[in-house]
């Protein structure tokens, strides 16, 4: 039976034309103008035809694609992601919002079978003669925030808008620009610092234990019911605005520490709504009410982290003020309303504990603009593998389900990437941001047997083998834990190793796939190293030298979030489970003497 639907080309002829409107044409730095030449260049690579790019007016005998205005379609009701998708089986026709236009594109190519795994991995079907069915699709992202800060989004943009990301700071105008924060986050100390105001102000600063402390940097926090602190933030954030203009996020949150504070005022606002963050939402909002005047289209952000975590049971934010929310407590090996660890639950002022699932319900039920700070990886060791994999989809639900309106999933921010197959786990936690509800396992098919060719039974099966392992033997596995969980015991490398013997064999003759099984092989050898070393006392010379020769030419950099290889290395040596123990501080710099 003929297959129904619009013909692109046939004997090497092209047979439809991309339309943009005149102006759109025109204009390079215009999204449909960009979205336009994506669509051209992909259809090319199938048809292997070059298919005329003209304005919306120019002749042309044969159907057309049209891209942004040009489409006609009415996208009034579409956010500046959404977009439309219309093929009559005459003419396609595409358009959206801001990045939506461009979203929309890449989403008919998807349907046409393409795939944009990594930077440097596409699938891309060949088909001469290339028909477009019948199409009638209306999206919308489940979340209005989408970003995580894998090496390959942050540092290729046109791979970061293929994978529908607002968050990072790399989407280009042409591409639909992005949302952007003018301070991202821990931002007290940068626009109160301790070591401008603590010595002649130690009144701004939080009182602990009795005294105020004023020193070591981010390690302070404000006193925020002193008045003359929130004068003096008011004016600080709008100074910060004016001189980063068209940001549409600003964060005013705690410092990356502990230590809020504990004076007459502020204990008192804390116990009356069982929460510091109380005290935090009220002194933000004061700002966000100040600057919105001369801001309305800014957000001004803060955190629920730590000591904030549990909601507060009084006040309410701002329209204008977004609470994010973190995770850093929790199990990952579990999903959020399923984990039995009460260890990781917070404590309130009153003494009682709050679990995660408990404050991400309470925020969602109050607060009509909650962002979420998650966690991918293991920071402390990157390549130690992080069985995850089982919540991600999950947690993904129960996000959207307490009305959060914007994801960071915090990730191996190596500069050069890292393994424990952070390219797949990039690209399924791309699809949840846009769609919790898609078919994980159908992504996660697609990018194995393609990625991995016929190593991946065996890797698949090693991935589950982890997750497996860690249900089986009680294992609640946190952000920043040494590899010293039982579904890491020697009995299980082993194992996993098998697993990775009998994937190099199925591609012994595909150079680019073994390399690939052979990258994220270095996960066990790390842990092997790194157990041996600090459990048993044991160190093979040979081995160790292998594993950081490997390393480096594998093309990878940091193994620790917070400390280059060489430091790392080091530690190693030394009988140190981190490098950053040679650190004063774990957020400090690297000592010269290293």
């Amino acid at each position: 039976m003929e297959q129904k639907g619009i013909r692109l080309a046939e004997g090497g002829v092209p047979l439809a034309a991309i339309r943009l409107t005149a102006s759109d044409l025109a204009n390079r730095n215009a999204p449909a103008n960009y979205a336009a030449k994506e669509l051209r260049y992909y259809l090319d690579r199938i048809t292997s035809v070059s298919i005329p790019l003209i304005g919306a007016d120019d002749p042309f005998e044969g159907g057309s694609l049209y891209v942004g205005e040009a489409s006609g379609l009415d996208v009034s009701g579409c956010s500046e992601d959404g977009f439309r998708i219309e093929s009559d089986g005459e003419n396609v026709r595409i358009h959206g919002g801001k990045r939506g236009v461009l979203y929309g594109v890449y989403d008919f190519l998807e349907r046409l079978g393409c795939r944009f795994f990594t930077p440097t991995c596409e699938k891309i079907p060949t088909d001469p003669e290339l028909t477009i069915p019948e199409l009638h699709v209306k999206e919308e992202p489940a979340f209005e925030y989408r970003r995580h800060n894998y090496a390959d989004v942050e540092q290729y943009p046109r791979f970061s808008a293929k994978r529908r990301f607002n968050g990072t700071g790399s989407l280009q105008p042409r591409m639909g620009g992005n949302l952007t924060y003018a301070h991202f986050v821990h931002s007290f100390d940068t626009l109160i610092p301790a070591s401008v105001y603590g010595k002649d102000h130690p009144e701004y600063f939080a009182l602990v234990n009795g005294k105020r402390v004023t020193t070591d940097g981010g390690r302070t926090q404000l006193c925020l019911t002193n008045p003359d602190v929130l004068a003096l933030m008011i004016e600080k954030t709008r100074e910060w605005l004016l001189k980063h203009p068209g940001h549409r996020l600003m964060s005013l949150s705690q410092n990356d520490w502990g230590g809020n504070c504990q004076c007459e005022n502020c204990r008192r606002i804390d116990e009356e709504e069982g929460s510091p963050s109380g005290t935090l939402l009220r002194f933000v909002n004061a700002v966000a009410e100040a600057l919105e005047p001369e801001f309305p289209d800014v957000v001004f952000d803060t955190l629920a982290y730590i000591y904030s975590r549990p909601a507060p049971r009084i006040t309410r934010n701002r329209h204008n003020v977004c609470v994010r929310l973190c995770s850093i407590e929790c199990c990952f090996c579990h999903p959020f309303d399923a984990c039995d660890d009460e260890s990781r639950s917070v404590r309130r002022p009153d003494g009682t504990p709050s679990k995660f699932i408990t404050d991400l319900e309470d925020w969602g039920r109050i607060c009509d603009r909650v962002y979420i700070w998650d966690y991918t990886t293991c920071f402390a060791h990157y390549p130690t593998p992080h069985p995850n994999w089982r919540v991600l989809q999950p947690n993904a639900k129960s996000m959207a389900k307490n009305s959060v309106r914007g994801v960071f999933e915090q990730a191996n921010g190596a500069s050069r990437g890292g393994v424990d197959f952070n390219e797949l786990r990039a690209y399924l936690i791309s699809k949840l941001l846009w769609d919790p509800d898609c078919d994980l396992d159908a992504h996660r098919r697609d990018f194995m047997e393609y990625y991995y060719g016929d190593a991946a039974p065996y890797l698949d099966e090693y991935l589950n083998l982890l997750c497996d392992t860690c249900e089986a033997r009680g294992d609640h596995v946190g952000f920043n834990d040494n590899p010293i969980h039982g579904f890491l015991e020697e009995d299980m490398l082993d194992r996993y190793d098998a697993l990775f013997d009998k994937a190099a064999e199925a591609v012994r003759g595909d150079p680019l796939r073994l390399w690939r099984v052979e990258k994220n092989r270095l996960s066990i050898r790390w842990v092997r190293l790194k157990r041996a070393a600090m459990l048993r006392g044991e160190k093979d010379p040979a081995a160790i030298n292998r594993f950081f020769e490997d390393w480096k030419e594998f093309g990878l950099s940091r193994i620790d979030e917070w400390c280059n290889v060489e430091t790392t290395h080091r530690a190693l040596l030394e009988d140190r489970w981190r490098g950053t123990e040679f650190f004063e501080h774990w957020t400090g710099e690297e000592p010269e003497a290293l």
